[in-house]
């Protein structure tokens, strides 16, 4: 089967923090690893969302253009995913002459079926600088329900779409002073043309009973008010209207979540050229068999249950005003939307104008980074609000990661080091026996469907109570007390037993822990890589030639997801920690370093 991984597109105006990978990176990539195992052809795509005005803000603060912004973040975002573990098989960016050439025939292609209409509206501009302000910079009190924090675009307490003449007490969020709003001209996607179209494709989605109970709930009652939406910016950064009249205005641009989730597919288009056969793209977008899976945090809902699934349906002429496809054909509706919560950091929201932040990059170069994929897979925000505090992070990875399948790994190395030096052949299996490795080729079925079914805090408490059965068995049989020539046998029946376990659980849970899968692979006598990684390429522009570095990969050594037999004789010596176990003092440290950095960003502010 074709399965898309289309992975939310991070912002480039500056790296990313715990908040982000929580919600897209590492739920996606356990997910990918998973259906590769699971024999799957998986295209994994995503890349840095580069337009828009908070990369102008960002780069007028730093004193440079928002290109050079765009590029140093760009390698700073791609070199942590990369260096988190996250297998994607391209993992681009919306400033190439590829996503433009792609994003301008969405856009035109739904203009000539009659899905794209041309208003005057009002749009909002700072008084101090003459620079439009997006609807995301504007914040007042919502008019439907009163919160006092509405966005222009969007109230997050109620919902529902807005638009920010809307507003009460309209504000700017860069500096406070009240926006002017000036009649300007503008391309609004018509939604409710295509509303009874998204509502047939929800409902279909619906009855799959696959979607997140939040995610299709939120779907559906977003189209009960469902109205035209901006699909162009008055904005000198971004991707020029590609209209007659229009491409010329150096002030007229795409809106940015417009070109945005265009990258779905920009990026499989980019991946096929860069494989050498330009048209391998449209088994995965055209293929009615296919499927694909979007992750992203809740803030982005509708702009994947919504946005997206309308721009594809006007690309194909599937609304009221019908239409036919453009040059790329039908392209494949969204077969699930994978929606996080959010997750909070020692009980406060993440703000990195606040220091209230951690950085994906300062975790990975203090701890381990199946460490952080363990917590976040194992206590992040997958149906729920969830909190990161540092004194969790260091309780979950020694009690759980060190003390457990840790603790396995090594114990079970350490006793085959020292009494056979490779792995021991079995004799006649006991009743105990057989039930500890039925119990283990039980977990790829167990632990498979609930990854599959993107139930990952269950599928990680499975593979960890499996762990506890495995180490209880240990405990149970003590091998360490079978000390004569005649009890030798059993004693190497029983660590056979416990090497195969160990092997299973590593394949189980290497999805989760990638890195630590490959030491585990070794320390078993293991050759070669067992988990494939993935690498940052240097590139350049396929059409413009500009420089830029891509995360790429080979997979196709994926291991199996099955049993395999442990093989008799592979040399095993004395092993060195899997894990890392962390010192109490870590909590203390780390909440100092916080506090110093919001008392860094106070004093900037001051």
């Amino acid at each position: 089967m074709k399965v898309l991984s289309a992975v939310a597109w991070p912002y480039a105006n500056g790296p990313r923090h715990l908040g982000h990978v929580a919600g897209f990176a590492v739920p996606s990539d356990v997910f990918s690893r998973y259906m590769r195992m699971a024999g799957h052809d998986v295209l994994m795509v995503s890349g840095t969302d580069e337009h828009g005005t908070p990369i102008l803000v960002q780069a007028d603060k730093e004193g440079t253009t928002a290109r050079d912004l765009a590029d140093r973040n760009n390698r700073v975002i791609a070199q942590e995913l990369a260096d988190l573990g996250c297998s994607y098989d391209l993992f681009t960016r919306t400033t190439t002459a590829n996503h433009y050439a792609v994003a301008q025939e969405l856009f035109t292609q739904v203009w000539k079926n009659g899905y794209m209409i041309e208003r005057t509206t009002k749009g909002a501009v700072s008084p101090s600088t003459g620079r439009t302000l997006p609807d995301r910079y504007i914040e007042g009190t919502c008019p439907i329900c009163g919160y006092p924090e509405a966005r222009g675009d969007q109230c997050d307490n109620c919902g529902n779409q807005l638009d920010p003449t809307e507003l009460i007490d309209p504000r700017s969020k860069i500096n406070g002073e009240t926006p002017e709003f000036i009649e300007t001209q503008h391309f609004f996607l018509d939604l409710p043309a295509l509303a009874d179209s998204l509502r047939e494709w929800l409902e279909e989605r619906e009855a799959s009973g696959t979607w997140r109970p939040n995610v299709i709930k939120f779907s559906l009652n977003i189209l009960d008010d469902i109205k035209p939406r901006a699909m162009t910016r008055d904005i000198d950064w971004g991707i020029p209207v590609p209209l007659d009249g229009w491409r010329d205005q150096p002030t007229k641009r795409l809106y940015v979540w417009f070109d945005a989730v265009v990258g779905y597919l920009s990026a499989s288009i980019e991946w096929a050229r860069r494989v050498g056969d330009a048209e391998r793209w449209r088994e995965w977008w055209n293929d009615p068999e296919a499927v694909s899976h979007y992750f992203m945090g809740k803030d982005n809902i509708t702009f994947h249950s919504q946005i997206w699934p309308a721009e594809l349906l006007g690309y194909a002429g599937k609304g009221a005003h019908g239409g036919e496809p453009g040059g790329y054909g039908v392209l494949n509706l969204p077969t699930e939307v994978v929606s996080s919560e959010y997750l909070t950091m020692e009980s406060k929201q993440f703000s990195s104008s606040r220091g209230h932040v951690i950085y994906v990059r300062d975790v990975l170069t203090r701890y381990q980074p199946d460490a952080l994929r363990y917590f976040l897979c194992a206590a992040g925000p997958e149906n729920q609000d969830a909190d990161f505090s540092w004194r969790e992070f260091v309780t979950r990875t020694n009690s759980e990661l060190v003390a457990g399948w840790g603790n396995l790994v090594n114990r079970t190395a350490s006793m085959i080091a020292k009494s056979f030096g490779e792995i021991p052949p079995a004799a006649e299996l006991t009743a105990d026996d057989e039930a500890l490795l039925a119990k283990v080729r039980e977990g790829f079925e167990t632990v498979g469907g609930l990854i599959g079914r993107h139930r990952l805090r269950q599928a990680i408490s499975e593979a960890m109570r499996v762990v506890g059965e495995v180490n209880k068995y240990v405990t149970d049989q003590a091998p360490f007390k079978l000390k004569g020539e005649d009890e030798r046998e059993r004693l190497g029946t029983i660590l056979h037993v416990t090497a195969q376990a160990v092997v299973d659980l590593n394949t189980i849970l290497s999805p989760f822990l990638p890195h630590s899968s490959n030491a585990v692979h070794a320390t078993f006598g293991g050759e070669g890589e067992f988990m494939p990684m993935p690498r940052v390429d240097e590139v350049t522009d396929l059409d413009d030639g500009h420089p830029y570095p891509v995360i790429t990969g080979e997979y196709s050594a994926t291991p199996a997801w099955e049993s395999r037999p442990v093989r008799v004789g592979a040399p095993v010596s004395k092993p060195t920690p899997v894990f890392q176990k962390l010192d109490e003092s870590v909590v203390e440290e780390e909440l100092k370093r916080l506090q110093g950095d919001a008392e860094d960003e106070a004093d900037g502010d001051a």
